[in-house]
């Protein structure tokens, strides 16, 4: 194991991302290949949202799961972790976000739930059970960052700094998401939302070994304080970004 997951995900850290896909099968080929991600073991049909688990390592380090409306989007999400997600989603009612999917049991592995900033990017809650989260990360093919697109930087400081204010500025805090103004990468028309990073060793090379998986680039390389990034999306249309750190 990679590290201590029990004692890593306080409230306000990112603690599990998934994909919601039309062919999970053609997602689990992409991201294999991409990330050396394996699947199919015992239990992976069990990860929130009843999705399957990507392990690297044996450790789980996302989930694939099938859009149950064609209508939805086709996106990565990520999930902060919280020991109560009906008290977090009420906070982040009460704090002008929206609550998009009530908290929901999943089997004994935790509880999840979909809520929305005050500015619509969507976020994930996991209040854990059986499973804590991220069996590894911040290493090679795993979650390394996840960065907020969003218009009103200055509410969206406000609105997490008050959700998560100890994970953002706690003692010893080392936050894994940060913000930036949409137009800083992004056409200013884009709406806001959350960009899931996984950690490479060569930015420019995984981008290329996206494209050839069927991948296209949305943003091409370009320097962060966080490290070299690039954003791309998959053959199915989930964009998320690549991280050189």
């Amino acid at each position: 194991m990679a590290e201590n997951r029990a004692s890593a995900y306080g409230e306000g850290v990112p603690c599990w991302v998934d994909a919601q896909l039309p062919d999970v099968a053609a997602g689990k080929r992409f991201y294999g290949d991409l990330f050396g991600w394996t699947f199919g073991e015992p239990g992976d049909r069990e990860a929130p949202g009843a999705g399957v688990w990507a392990r690297l390592g044996g450790e789980p380090v996302a989930s694939l799961a099938p859009k149950r409306d064609g209508r939805m989007p086709t996106v990565w999400t990520v999930y902060f972790a919280t020991p109560d997600a009906e008290a977090l989603a009420d906070r982040v009612w009460a704090a002008g976000g929206q609550v998009v999917t009530a908290p929901l049991p999943v089997a004994d592995l935790g509880v999840t739930a979909l809520v929305t900033d005050p500015e619509g990017a969507v976020f994930g809650l996991w209040q854990p059970g059986r499973h804590p989260g991220f069996g590894r990360r911040h290493e090679p093919g795993t979650f390394a960052w996840a960065e907020l697109y969003a218009r009103d930087t200055e509410a969206a400081d406000d609105f997490y700094g008050g959700l998560f204010h100890d994970a953002l500025f706690g003692p010893g805090a080392e936050p894994d998401f940060g913000r930036a103004a949409v137009g800083e990468v992004f056409a200013a028309e884009m709406p806001p939302h959350f960009v899931v990073h996984f950690r490479v060793e060569d930015c420019a090379a995984a981008v290329r070994s996206a494209v050839r998986l069927g991948g296209r680039v949305q943003v091409p390389p370009f320097e962060t304080s966080y490290g070299k990034v690039a954003v791309v999306i998959d053959n199915q249309g989930a964009s998320f970004a690549v991280l050189q750190r």
